[in-house]
């Protein structure tokens, strides 16, 4: 059994105070230098302390979030979308709608930006304390399916029920069977009024009906959650992947 922690470092690494462990002596030092008081000397080392968590932990989020790549508002080009509301989308980043537990939605074309979009509220998201999860659709479903066939449902939903903000990626890429929708319509149905939701999405909202294997009833239920508490932005446009071609 390991003995009692006796020395200041000993003690410091036992209470997992990095900062504190890695700088009490330099800023001793500097504290003797300029003439501190003991106060000034703790707030210092508190504020340091606190600093180095709060980085951690917004690291920590990232890496929860698992976006695919980090994608800022400031790498967005505004004047490539034919439309595009860029104060509603830029509303959307002060995080009104995770706070009151709404949703946001993103309605285009392929290669418009709107995952760039999402993952860089996601990231603002983050850096501001809200715990995100960034996952597409298909891989929402599929995982809920397989845990479904395991008898896990229930233990695998609290996965995407969790966070602040759930991000569902490519809504409407691939059509979805009665099981899937489901599945999805469990996430929705459970996050309503509990947790915000931002989709993506390359389809009009009178033709969702044929993403959810033409159940007009299920995708009517899905909307009426979705759509209560919600921003839709919609942008049009040729697809940014083709900017290269079209500029030569």
């Amino acid at each position: 059994m390991n003995s009692k922690p006796q020395h200041l470092t000993e003690q410091l690494d036992y209470l997992k105070l990095r900062f504190m462990e890695n700088n009490h002596e330099e800023l001793a030092a500097t504290a003797a230098g300029n003439g501190w008081s003991h106060q000034e000397y703790f707030e210092q080392l508190i504020r340091g302390e606190t600093d180095l968590r709060w980085d951690n932990a917004i690291q920590r989020r990232i890496r929860m979030a698992r976006f695919p790549v980090i994608k800022t508002l400031d790498q967005f080009e505004w004047n490539w979308p034919e439309q595009i509301n860029e104060m509603q989308v830029k509303h959307l980043f002060r995080h009104n709608f995770i706070a009151d537990k709404a949703n946001a939605i993103l309605l285009g074309g392929v290669g418009l930006g709107k995952t760039h979009l999402a993952t860089a509220i996601g990231y603002e998201a983050c850096l501001r304390g809200y715990s995100v999860l960034f996952t597409t659709a298909v891989d929402v479903i599929n995982t809920l399916s397989a845990a479904q066939t395991g008898g896990q449902l229930k233990t695998c939903l609290k996965k995407y029920l969790k966070p602040s903000l759930l991000i569902l990626d490519e809504l409407g890429y691939l059509p979805i069977d009665k099981r899937g929708a489901d599945l999805l319509f469990q996430v929705i149905s459970k996050r309503y009024e509990n947790g915000a939701i931002l989709i993506t999405s390359n389809r009009a909202y009178k033709d969702w009906p044929a993403i959810f294997n033409d159940d007009a009833t299920l995708t009517s239920a899905m909307l009426d959650r979705l759509l209560h508490h919600a921003d839709t932005v919609v942008i049009e446009g040729k697809s940014y992947r083709m900017k290269a071609q079209v500029e030569m």
